[in-house]
């Protein structure tokens, strides 16, 4: 598999690409399955509807790994927390936590159980996915997590979960503690259910000044990292914290990929990150909008990464609007640029 090569430093005959949301509204055929579904949640519960968006962007873009089709939120649903997603809206929880009685009524070892539809997904994508083509497994990083847990639906403030951070850290501290050792034993299960990849998603990293990063976000980053590397060493793991570019020097852990935003410049990723770490990314996802947008995108990137281990992506996920015809350009501008490169 060229994506686990490039995971590992392996070398690779050109750059493998995918892209973060590759299975989503932009493909006619994931939204004539979604339809089929009714709404989201039913579709990601629904383990063949689910392994067949899969896959869909691996056999329509000729991308190199396929990410497991599902939500982060997954989690504190399974956990007990009542979540429905609104048009308009997005996700939204019925009781965010409050207090500590609140989160007592969540089950960590119930959660890891009740995501066995996920653990269906994987086993029945890897069943019928082409050998050569990876299969990512994500989960979203605990700050994320509990940021919605506590907010009870997106924000763009952060009060309600940085006041708790300010007032009371030691209830957050406990919060993030729970989700960790529910987002290991998931970790896990996906790896065991046949995962050749996992990704942890740090969506709202950016939303933390440096001490306060490192307190709340990256320690239980590296505490996932740490016991999957405890129980399956040779496992590639990738993580993307976004947004945070002014902390990137002080970065360091057992992980093997570190996912660039676009919002980063990828040669200061390079100067603070590599050859430690293989880079991800990090194409501004509207340049997909227009063929010379993804050419000049990709001779950019490929002129400074060359010679360095790489996997080209979209800096964050790709955009319901961007054409097919040009989502599949830049798979394979990106392939035949960087083979001749």
């Amino acid at each position: 598999m060229i994506f686990i090569d490039a995971c590992l430093k392996k070398p690779t005959p050109y750059t493998p690409v995918w892209m973060m949301r590759q299975a989503g509204r932009y493909l006619p055929e994931y939204m004539a399955v979604r339809a089929q579904a009714g709404d989201f949640l039913s579709l990601c519960k629904d383990y063949r509807k689910a392994s067949e968006v899969t896959i869909q962007p691996v056999e329509i873009l000729g991308v190199d790994a396929a990410i497991l089709f599902s939500d982060i939120l997954v989690v504190p649903l399974e956990m007990g927390m009542g979540l429905k997603f609104i048009k308009g809206e997005g996700p939204v929880f019925d009781a965010p936590i409050k207090t500590q009685s609140d989160l007592d009524k969540l089950d960590s070892e119930l959660a890891v159980k009740n995501l066995s539809y996920v653990y269906d997904t994987i086993g029945l994508t890897r069943q019928n996915l082409a050998n050569d083509k990876a299969l990512i497994g994500f989960l979203g990083a605990p700050w994320t997590l509990a940021t919605y847990m506590i907010e009870g639906q997106g924000t763009k403030t952060y009060a309600i979960c940085k006041k708790m951070l300010y007032s009371d850290p030691e209830l957050l501290h406990r919060i993030l503690d729970k989700v960790t050792t529910v987002c290991i034993g998931y970790a896990k299960a996906q790896i065991k259910a046949g995962v050749n990849a996992i990704q942890i998603f740090d969506s709202w990293a950016a939303a933390l000044e440096e001490s306060a990063f490192f307190e709340f976000s990256w320690s239980y980053i590296l505490r996932i990292v740490d016991a999957i590397k405890a129980e399956f060493p040779d496992f590639p793991v990738i993580v993307f914290p976004k947004g945070i570019s002014g902390y990137l020097d002080k970065i360091s852990g057992n992980f093997d990929v570190f996912g660039v935003d676009w919002s980063t410049p990828i040669d200061l990723a390079k100067s603070d990150l590599s050859p430690r770490y293989v880079l991800q990314g990090n194409m501004e996802p509207t340049r997909l909008y227009s063929k010379r947008a993804i050419d000049e995108g990709i001779d950019e990137i490929l002129s400074v990464m060359k010679g360095t281990p790489h996997i080209f992506n979209l800096g964050h996920g790709i955009l319901p609007d961007i054409p097919v015809e040009h989502a599949k350009y830049f798979i394979k501008q990106v392939q035949e640029k960087s083979a001749r490169a």
